[in-house]
C-alpha cells in the first residue's frame, strides 16, 4: 500500500495532466482516423459492455487499494463493495449516452465521444472536491483544486479511449464469430488416381 507520508502535490497533478494530454492527442487521433462514423455506430452494445467492465475493474481496484487512504473519507463504509458494480452499470449507461450524443453532433463522433469522457472526468472531480476529497484525506491535502479538476479531463479521455478500443475489439471478434471461420472448399471431384 501507500507509505504513511505519501502526498499528491499540485505539481504532480499538473505534470500528470501534461503527460496524459500528450498521450490523448496521439490516442484520440489514431482512433478518430481509424474508426469511421459507421463503424462507431455499430459499437453501441460493445461500448456498454466495455465501459461497464472497465469501470467495475477501476472501482474494484480503487476500493481495494485506496479505500483507507482516500475514499473512506467521502463515501460511507457500506459503499466500499457496492460502488464497483453500481458504477460499472452506471458508466455503461453513460457510454450509451455519450455514443448517442456523439452521433448526433456534426464532426468526428470518436472525438466527440472522447471529449465527453474528459468532461465527465472534470464533473466527477468537481463533485469530489465539493465532497472534501482535497481536505479530508491526508494524501491529498494541500493539492490545488484547479489541478485536481483539470488533470481528470485528460485521465478520463484516456480511459474512454481504452474503452473505445476494447469495444472495437469486442465488436470485431463478434463479427468474425458471426461470419464463422472460412474453410477451404472441398475437392468436388473426389479422390484422384486411377
Amino acid at each position: 500500500m501507500l507509505p504513511a507520508d505519501a502526498k499528491v502535490t499540485t505539481e504532480m497533478l499538473w505534470r500528470g495532466a501534461l503527460i496524459l494530454a500528450l498521450i490523448d492527442v496521439v490516442f484520440v487521433s489514431i482512433l478518430a482516423l481509424r474508426l469511421k462514423r459507421e463503424r462507431f455506430r455499430r459499437l453501441k452494445w460493445a461500448l456498454f459492455v466495455s465501459a461497464a467492465a472497465f469501470w467495475f475493474a477501476v472501482w474494484a481496484l480503487m476500493s481495494s487499494c485506496f479505500w483507507d487512504a482516500v475514499y473512506h473519507y467521502v463515501f460511507p463504509h457500506w459503499a466500499r463493495w457496492v460502488i464497483p458494480p453500481v458504477y460499472g452499470v452506471l458508466f455503461g449507461a453513460v457510454a450509451l449516452l455519450f455514443w448517442r450524443l456523439a452521433l448526433r453532433l456534426p464532426g468526428n463522433a470518436v472525438l466527440s465521444f472522447c471529449v465527453f469522457g474528459g468532461l465527465l472526468g472534470m464533473a466527477t472531480h468537481i463533485w469530489a472536491v465539493y465532497r472534501g476529497i482535497l481536505d479530508k484525506p491526508p494524501l491529498l491535502q494541500g493539492a490545488s483544486p484547479v489541478a485536481a479538476v483539470i488533470m481528470p479531463i485528460f485521465e478520463f479521455m484516456l480511459y474512454w479511449c481504452i474503452i473505445l478500443s476494447i469495444a472495437n475489439l469486442l465488436r470485431h471478434g463478434w463479427e468474425r464469430s458471426k461470419r464463422g471461420v472460412q474453410t477451404p472448399p472441398q475437392d468436388a471431384g473426389g479422390a484422384t488416381g486411377t
